[in-house]
């Protein structure tokens, strides 16, 4: 699901400072160069409008914020909630997930947040979900060892489907729940998404789980 075309936003997002420009250049030092600290890295694929980036680093002002969405049409609203409501501790990139290694170093994040990704429901298009093996093993060449990523669905046949290939993939599954809301632990603290309130909402459990590729880089 995304927004239909947004008039201007390709060139309202090219020229926002919130949009980091060329962002492979920041390759190994982004807490330095972008953000002027040393503070941890995490980072959201396929963020959307913005709703769960913007809220936590609002509520964590000590983490530096990444926020990762290839769509102009989506990523123009998340650039409005930050103008109207500035965080200096978050930044966007508009990009596509493939080239995530280009833009970050190894070890440098130490949390990834998916967030109602793209199910690609058919059988050939499985290598393009952020959850298969293929996308895990990038993402754990910037994780930092016991980073973790934090994956968020509605989507149950993707939810199993990411269940199976998260070890597969030498991952460790470190808790997971097919019903988050009504889960008091994993549920707390919970930042929704507009996708998540939208899809709760309509009675649809939400399914999460949390991963570490710890052992994964212990093992090479």
């Amino acid at each position: 699901m995304r927004l239909k075309n947004v008039p201007g936003s390709r060139q309202a997002v090219a020229e926002s400072n919130l949009v980091i420009k060329d962002p492979d250049r920041y390759k190994g030092s982004w807490a330095k160069e972008i953000f002027e600290n040393d503070n941890p890295l995490r980072i959201e694929v396929g963020m959307g409008k913005g709703q769960f980036i913007t809220c936590l680093a609002a509520a964590n002002p000590d983490i530096n914020y990444i926020g990762i969405e290839k769509y102009s049409s989506v990523l123009i609203r998340a650039i409005e909630k930050v103008e109207a409501d500035p965080l200096p501790n978050l930044r966007f990139i508009r990009m596509d997930a493939e080239d995530i290694e280009d833009v970050f170093a190894a070890d440098e994040a130490d949390r990834i947040y998916l967030n109602f990704s793209d199910p690609w429901p058919k059988d050939r298009h499985a290598k393009r979900r952020l959850t298969s093996e293929r996308f895990l093993t990038r993402f754990s060449h910037i994780l930092r060892d016991g980073g973790v990523i934090e994956f968020k669905t509605d989507n149950r046949e993707l939810f199993d489907y990411s269940l199976i290939e998260a070890p597969a993939a030498g991952w460790t599954i470190l808790a997971s729940t097919f019903d988050l809301h009504n889960d008091d632990k994993m549920n707390e603290g919970n930042i929704m998404t507009e996708y998540e309130e939208k899809f709760s909402g309509l009675g649809h459990p939400i399914c999460k789980y949390i991963i570490t590729c710890k052992d994964r880089k212990q093992d090479k």
